[in-house]
């Protein structure tokens, strides 16, 4: 199997990986096609209706948090499924679950009668499926590869991420232009495309669940394994708390249509410019992969994060908002991959489902549970002042988990310790595909 052969050099000269990247890339280009149209159509319908900016803001504040609540509720038992079950066969289903929120959403658009519910709906929908999606896509990728590329294939996995959310917008922004339908088609067409890259990735050894747990003891070994380790606790939480209060992209509609006024369009140059700015982070990350001070240079990245934040929030000129908006992405992504890359090879393999779900629960989190924070909180006490709170939220996290968490200031290289690479010894893969 490829996962075994030890003269692989580059995740792409592997073939379950080259499908896998695929799929991903596919996947995210037609989830932020469709994402951002969801929030502009949901913007306008709500101005449109009379409501002022404040609370139109409020009602992209609900689609964050129907997002959100179905991946809070069901994130444990998506971890659990990525752990027991065949993690390609719940990716796929999770791809045919977005492909008909896509066609629902082509059909209603193109025959004029898309409303506000209809997009609530939609959102709940979505957020089943990224709860599944998560964990089985994550937990698969370490076992696509050797160990010693890993890193390599964390940033080329996170390239297609980012790629996707740099040409994903422009997809959603232009095509919506043309016709507003159209994005919705673009995306059910993406979504097929991923669904049946997912279906070329061959078998893949993986490590059984150890002990005969039933399936609650399961999900609580996970969460027992992420309190007790100081450094995946203390990464995750770090991004948790960060980009919640920092993350400003579910007001991108707001300034796009009444503080910078630069419409569809511009809204799609504004959720581009971050995903920029990562995306050649990770490019570079890539081809080389960072090994010195991989703790210090991650608080570094999310503090600068927080600052472009906030230079972004008071600024009234696009050029300016779309430079800080590439640091804020670059700062991200550099942040992105030193923490995965700690928490995949910090993690034994029959947990990295569960710890994956605990991840991207933090991550959901942040997003989605970050966009209704910053809706709410743009209605309370404006947009502005909204997203320069939240970045200096975002400084001051990094200055109290440096002090809380002090593994993070300490860990200089992404080497797991010896106990754990001693555990691996003793439980070797078996060979289970799944």
């Amino acid at each position: 199997m490829a996962l075994l052969v030890s003269d692989q050099t580059h995740p792409f000269r592997i073939a379950n990986f080259r499908a896998y990247w695929l799929s991903r890339l596919s996947m995210t280009l037609a989830q932020y096609s469709m994402l951002l149209i969801v929030g502009w159509q949901t913007y306008n319908i709500a101005r449109d209706d009379g409501l002022g900016v404040a609370a139109a803001s409020g009602q992209l504040a609900m689609i964050g948090l129907l997002q959100f609540v179905p991946l809070f509720l069901l994130m444990p038992f998506a971890g659990l499924a990525a752990d027991r079950l065949n993690r390609r066969n719940v990716a796929r289903l999770t791809v045919l679950l977005q492909m008909t929120c896509a066609g629902i959403l082509a059909y209603l658009t193109w025959q004029d009668t898309i409303s506000l519910s209809s997009l609530f709906a939609v959102a709940v929908l979505l957020g089943i499926a990224r709860a599944f999606a998560g964990p089985a896509l994550s937990a698969l990728a370490p076992n696509l590869v050797p160990k010693a590329i890993l890193p390599n294939a964390i940033a080329l996995s996170s390239i297609a991420w980012q790629v996707g959310m740099i040409v994903g917008p422009a997809i959603g922004g232009y095509l919506y232009v043309i016709d507003p339908a159209m994005p919705y088609i673009a995306a059910l067409c993406l979504f097929g495309v991923s669904v049946t890259a997912l279906s070329f990735i061959g078998h893949v050894p993986r490590s059984p669940i150890a002990g005969a747990q039933r399936p609650i003891g399961q999900i609580v070994d996970g969460l027992h394994y992420v309190l007790e380790n100081k450094m995946v606790l203390g990464a995750i939480t770090l991004d948790l708390f960060a980009v919640f209060l920092a993350g400003a992209t579910a007001l991108f509609p707001v300034y796009a249509r009444d503080i910078l006024q630069v419409g569809a369009t511009g809204l799609s140059q504004l959720a581009a410019a971050p995903a920029v700015g990562a995306a050649l982070t990770a490019l570079y990350f890539s081809f080389k992969p960072l090994k010195t001070n991989v703790g210090p240079k991650m608080l570094w990245a999310v503090a600068i994060f927080g600052l472009a934040t906030i230079i972004f929030g008071v600024s009234t000129s696009m050029p300016l908002s779309l430079a800080m908006l590439f640091v804020v992405g670059a700062a991200d992504m550099f942040s992105v991959y030193i923490r995965q890359s700690l928490i995949q090879l910090h993690t034994p393999d029959d947990k990295r489902g569960r710890v994956s779900a605990v991840s991207l629960l933090t991550i959901s989190a942040s997003n989605e549970f970050g966009d209704f924070f910053s809706g709410t909180l743009a209605y309370l006490i404006g947009p502005v002042l909204a997203v320069v709170s939240g970045g200096a939220g975002a400084i001051m996290t990094v200055a109290l988990w440096s002090r809380v968490f002090p593994v993070l200031r300490t860990t200089r290289t992404f080497d797991p310790p010896e106990e754990l690479l001693d555990k691996a010894a003793d439980n070797p893969q078996k060979g289970e595909t799944r």
